[in-house]
């Protein structure tokens, strides 16, 4: 009976984390992942559809499409709530978070190159922002999500060796 009601608890604060980390993750599909701007007033931004840059009076025109950054940012909510729905399956959640924290290490190393490339090529700034933060707390998500489905194997290791 104890082993069930452990059962039932085990997954709880995990599922969370990765149901925030996949929240996090869907905001990065509409509207600007980095936003930039020149000394000539000129507004840059990286979008899910690539990089955009402002024209008078035009709006913002494509400059360049970015397919690694657009895969990543459909891969990472995609697989992070996939992972929700292998609550029974310790190992193979294990296997996707694991897989899930090369994907945002990966974001992250795209972000910060692109960032560089856009600062070297229209000598630009970078513009502070919100969302310059949440991949690090998406990467933090899936790390404690990682961490506590481990627990959560190690539990119910040990109660198996109880029996």
């Amino acid at each position: 009976m104890s082993i069930l009601k452990s059962d039932k608890m085990i997954q709880r604060i995990q599922s969370l984390y990765l149901f925030l980390s996949t929240i996090l993750s869907f905001w990065f599909l509409n509207g600007l992942i980095l936003n930039f701007e020149n000394k000539a007033g000129t507004l840059i931004k990286i979008t899910f559809t690539g990089v955009m840059k402002s024209t008078e009076g035009q709006g913002y025109e494509l400059v360049e499409r970015l397919f690694p950054l657009s895969a990543l940012l459909i891969l990472i909510p995609l697989l992070s709530l996939i992972t929700i729905l292998f609550f029974k399956k310790r190992r193979v959640q294990m296997s996707i978070t694991r897989i899930l924290t090369g994907l945002v290490i990966c974001l992250l190393i795209a972000s910060v190159y692109y960032s560089f490339k856009i600062i070297a090529e229209y000598n630009a700034i970078i513009v502070p922002g919100i969302k310059m933060v949440l991949p690090f707390l998406v990467l933090i998500l899936v790390l404690l999500a990682q961490r506590g489905i481990r627990r959560d194997d190690e539990l119910v290791k040990s109660f198996d060796r109880l029996r």
